[in-house]
């Protein structure tokens, strides 16, 4: 558990550094050990060949039938000079020694107690006891005589007249294999010197490439991220470079009504979503941001990003909801907005004529208070009997009661036509989206009446026929020419500033979704109202006419 409390360098630093120790450790313990037993059976067989070629010299079989050890003591010596050997022993059938390194020790009895094999059963082999001068390593070759003493081995019998010990000691075994492990511990010094060096290494890349969080943080961001995945209602679907499906969220697999999550990962989204168009953002590389899209037969709003690393696309994610949720959540929005309009329009108002009607009091003009009280009270009952009766629909009605008191607000005054009619408007159209028609148009007049001349925007709107039209005059000072043809494009209005240029785009956009058309007019009348002529400053005046055409039944494509 403390192990776990550490950061992940210095856990992979200790982790590393001990696996590398023990192999180390482990293959040198084992290679010491097979050196050990190696040289052990290298030094039997050297000495078990020596022994043999001692025991076939004719000297040492006539020492032997002899008994005359200074024959045999000379010989041997010289032997164990010039094979290294620790001794070299000879003996008699009763194991009295005839040759040893000690002098003083010959016609002694051997000791070991291991010549049995030799004397008894003329085998030759290698033996490991411990002798006079300590534990060695022994070749034991048995001696046959001859019958006659002419030397000549045809004449060999097979009679064992002696036994020929040739030994190394255990401790040069020992001293070998200790110089040995010297060197393994230096080995493993070094093995564990540069398996710290590679953790460090192999550590710091891996923080870099975890963005210097440790596992446990990285489990504990990754079950967030699943649990934030599943707990947007937005759809979510992320692919890699080759298409492959790597994540998703259960609203996705609702939205578009998908199989289970076993069947979906791993799939091209070509299989599941065939129209999908996420391959495309791989390959530009380029984000494609709130944009309205059919996928799999729903009308959505989609974002599509794509994931870069190290400057390379490494995949991409898209999210997308339900276009219906969004016009509900903008309806609601659209109703709220116009009834905020309307009463701050209308407080704003009545403020204005509260104090003219307190003024005309204060002076004594009682007659034109009780006038004016009237003429607000009339115009506001003819709008509003107007619009119960030639536009049911509340909305819209509320838009253009709001964009009323606003117009009068701003010192102006919005007519509407009294034979307009808008009562059959098909519920498949989306009310935001006339209103967003509606307040832009309206909203552009006043504009225009503003730096023009004129006072009176005219609102006109039928129902009859296949299409809702409406107009919107005004008395501005016109289109320039030089903008007539972008005016619909994003950022382009005849107003200076950077600031405009939004609404008949806005407008654009929403008659596309109908399937609607927009025209302009220029519109010159011959005078102001009331009958009056234009004098000479305002020679040249030119208002715009705008009509909308939208259809009643949905175009198919």
């Amino acid at each position: 558990m403390r192990l776990m409390k550490l950061n992940l360098q210095t856990r992979m630093v200790m982790i590393l550094g001990s696996f590398a120790l023990l192999i180390t450790l482990s293959i040198g313990g084992v290679a010491l050990n097979i050196m050990s037993d190696t040289l052990e059976q290298q030094m039997g067989q050297q000495a078990l060949s020596t022994a043999r070629a001692v025991a076939k010299l004719p000297q040492i079989r006539e020492g032997l039938v002899e008994k005359d050890s200074r024959k045999i003591q000379a010989l041997v010596e010289e032997i164990r000079s010039s094979v290294g050997a620790r001794f070299i022993v000879v003996g008699d059938t009763q194991g009295i020694r005839y040759a040893h390194p000690i002098p003083n020790r010959i016609g002694k009895k051997m000791v070991g107690g291991d010549n049995d094999r030799a004397l008894l059963g003329g085998e030759e082999y290698v033996s490991k006891a411990e002798g006079s001068l300590g534990f060695s390593i022994r070749g034991k070759v048995p001696i046959y005589g001859f019958r006659n003493r002419t030397g000549n081995p045809k004449d060999a019998a097979s009679k064992i007249v002696g036994v020929v010990s040739v030994g190394f000691m255990l401790t040069q075994v020992e001293q070998t294999i200790a110089e040995y492990q010297t060197e393994l511990w230096w080995l493993a010094g070094v093995a564990l010197f540069l398996s710290l060096g590679l953790a460090v290494m192999i550590s710091n890349y891996f923080k870099q490439a975890i963005f210097g969080f440790e596992p446990e943080q990285i489990a504990r961001l990754f079950q967030e991220r699943n649990a934030t995945l599943q707990s947007v209602r937005e759809g979510i679907i992320a692919i890699n470079p080759l298409g492959e499906i790597t994540t998703f969220n259960k609203a996705a697999l609702e939205i578009f009504q998908l199989t289970d999550s076993g069947s979906i990962a791993g799939h091209n989204i070509q299989e599941i979503l065939p129209d999908s168009r996420l391959l495309k953002v791989i390959d530009s590389g380029e984000p494609v941001l709130d944009q309205e899209d059919i996928v799999a037969g729903h009308r959505v709003i989609v974002n599509r990003i794509p994931l870069i690393q190290n400057g390379h696309v490494i995949g991409a994610v898209s999210s997308f909801r339900l276009k219906d949720e969004l016009d509900q959540l903008a309806d609601q929005l659209s109703r709220m907005q116009i009834y905020a309009d309307t009463l701050r329009s209308q407080a704003h108002e009545y403020s204005n004529k509260l104090h003219t009607i307190s003024g005309l009091i204060q002076v004594g003009a009682y007659d034109q208070a009780i006038e004016l009280i009237g003429q607000e009270t009339q115009d506001h009952q003819t709008l509003l009997h107007l619009l119960l009766q030639a536009v049911p629909d509340p909305i819209l009605s509320g838009c253009i009661l709001g964009k009323y008191n606003r117009a009068r607000e701003m010192g102006l005054m919005l007519e509407v036509d009294p034979d307009s009619q808008m009562q059959d408007l098909p519920d498949h159209l989306p009310r935001e989206l006339l209103v967003t028609i509606l307040a832009n148009l309206l909203d552009n007049a006043m504009d225009a009446n503003m730096r023009g001349q004129g006072k009176s925007i005219r609102l006109s709107m039928t129902d009859l026929g296949n299409d809702l039209i409406f107009e919107v005059e005004d008395e501005g000072l016109g289109i320039d020419e030089h903008v007539r043809q972008t005016l619909l494009q994003k950022g382009v209005s005849s107003k200076q500033g950077d600031q405009h240029g939004y609404g008949l785009y806005l407008v654009h956009q929403a008659l596309e979704r109908l399937g609607g058309q927009i025209m302009f007019e220029p519109v010159e009348p011959a005078g102001k109202k009331g009958g009056e002529t234009l004098d000479d400053k305002e020679e040249g005046y030119s208002g715009t006419r705008v009509e909308v055409y939208i259809p009643k039944r949905r175009k198919h494509a």
